[in-house]
């Protein structure tokens, strides 16, 4: 999942921007991470210890406030008695990248993807789009070739995955919807290069730039086999001791010893 976390950190300066270019500087003083990383660690938190999904994400999200959460997700985060709100925002998709390395199925990723979505986003597009996360992870760590990822991934979530980034950047606007970013989020891997490209791919289409660089970064890192040792350092950097200690248990149980 750290290149998913890389993602976040790297389109946390560039947010609502609108920035339509791939040139740009991956890391700099003001990059940091938000809600997707705390998220996603929760989630990792959960595949590593056990217990449920609605009180990890509740821990974390609480030991980490002011990092970008919306505004549905924070009533629902500081409220012990609120359930899933129907929500069908790219919230359950930024988070669940540890689903797609610790699943030993497909089955079980689309069973794992669902109920890490559910507790908050049970709309069916809330769903989806987990699950589609989940399941690019899960068959590009099983050698999956893009083409079979975009046959597979299109044919059972229905997404449109027949473009191209270049098609899509001049008209995409800022979209927090599952069913408007997560399938842009892919595309933006399926056009890159290596997991810095399916990054920079994903900020230049000028929208919801941390989520879904979190998105493609994720699915990035299990495709090209890690995540650059001068990322990674960026990355550490920048994250407390407690998540990175989340995330260096994780891949040690689930990514290093494949």
């Amino acid at each position: 999942m750290l290149g998913a976390i890389a993602g976040d950190i790297v389109g946390s300066v560039f947010e609502g921007s609108g920035r339509k270019e791939t040139d740009f500087p991956l890391f700099s003083s003001r990059s940091t991470f938000t809600d997707d990383t705390v998220l996603t660690i929760a989630v990792a938190a959960v595949l590593l210890e056990g217990g449920d999904y609605a009180s990890a994400l509740r821990r974390y999200g609480r030991r980490y406030p002011h990092r970008g959460y919306g505004a549905s997700f924070h009533e629902w985060l500081y409220d012990d008695s609120l359930g899933a709100y129907n929500s069908w925002g790219n919230g359950s998709a930024m988070r669940v990248s540890p689903v797609g390395f610790s699943a030993k199925t497909i089955d079980e990723v689309l069973s794992e993807a669902q109920r890490s979505a559910a507790v908050t986003h049970n709309h069916p597009e809330g769903v989806r789009g987990a699950q589609a996360t989940a399941l690019a992870i899960f068959l590009a760590r099983h050698g999956a070739s893009k083409s079979e990822l975009r046959r597979e991934l299109s044919e059972r979530f229905g997404y449109d995955l027949g473009r191209v980034v270049d098609e899509i950047r001049p008209g995409y606007a800022f979209d927090v919807s599952c069913q408007g970013s997560v399938p842009e989020s892919i595309i933006c891997f399926l056009d890159s290069p290596n997991l810095e490209g399916a990054i920079r791919l994903a900020v230049s289409l000028g929208g919801d730039a941390d989520t879904m660089a979190c998105i493609a970064g994720g699915i990035a890192e299990a495709f090209y086999g890690g995540v650059p040792d001068v990322i990674e350092a960026e990355v550490r950097n920048r994250l407390p001791e407690d998540l990175f200690d989340i995330v260096d248990r994780f891949r040690a149980r689930f990514f290093e010893h494949q």
